[in-house]
């Protein structure tokens, strides 16, 4: 059983190394998504710099990862059933190989160990373990970026969440290693963190832009 889960773990790293935004941007669009914007291999960078289409496709892949590193392994080891995972949320210690397949995003073994910051591929770690709160989460992260346009701070404050959430409600190892994990990512987003304190960080095309009252509006 252990040499089974260090396989499962080196597979989920290397699932979670596939640069989705590399391999979108060189055979759709013959750009290496590394020298443009932020330089990084994520959803972000890839829909602010090659478009809606190869954002969503980027998008897609790499919550993809995080499902299928931690997927696979219920049905190889036989740990956990996966209708009271989807509807309970039950987890038992599959919470480890989401962790590498977001520690292979970030350091991908084939692009030069520089990748994205995992929120994405977490994301589908948290979809395949905690449904509920997922939901929880995208609500909190939409309703961010509509609001400030900041995907950044949206990533921080799904982090934040998730981690409260834990704390409180979860329990056994997979809590800490995804409370770990959503630390991880916060630290990640140092520089964007940087930025929003500096006032310099990209808004995002989503933000709703908020009628301001006139003065004739003042007496309604």
């Amino acid at each position: 059983m252990i040499t089974q889960i260090i396989l499962f773990c080196i597979l989920a790293y290397v699932i979670g190394s596939i640069p989705f935004a590399l391999i979108v941007g060189k055979v759709f669009y013959n750009t290496d998504i590394r020298t443009l914007g932020s330089g990084n291999l994520g959803t972000t960078n890839t829909f602010r710099c090659l478009g809606k289409k190869a954002g969503i496709t980027v998008f897609v892949c790499d919550v993809s990862k995080g499902i299928v590193a931690t997927f696979l392994p219920t049905l190889m080891l036989g740990r956990v059933d996966f209708l009271p995972t989807l509807l309970l949320g039950r987890v038992d210690y599959l919470s480890i190989f989401g962790a590498f397949a977001m520690i292979g995003h970030v350091f991908p073994i084939f692009a030069n160990f520089k990748g994205g910051k995992a929120v994405a591929t977490g994301s589908g770690v948290f979809i395949f373990l905690y449904p509920m709160l997922s939901l929880l989460l995208l609500v909190i992260f939409f309703a961010n970026l509509f609001l400030t346009g900041y995907v950044s701070l949206g990533s921080i404050l799904m982090s934040i969440t998730a981690i409260g959430y834990l704390s409180i409600f979860e329990t056994g190892i997979d809590k800490w290693i995804m409370i770990i994990m959503c630390v991880f990512v916060i630290y990640v987003h140092k520089k964007n963190i940087s930025r929003l304190i500096n006032g310099t960080e990209n808004q995002s095309k989503l933000k709703l832009k908020l009628k301001r009252g006139t003065k004739n509006d003042k007496n309604h």
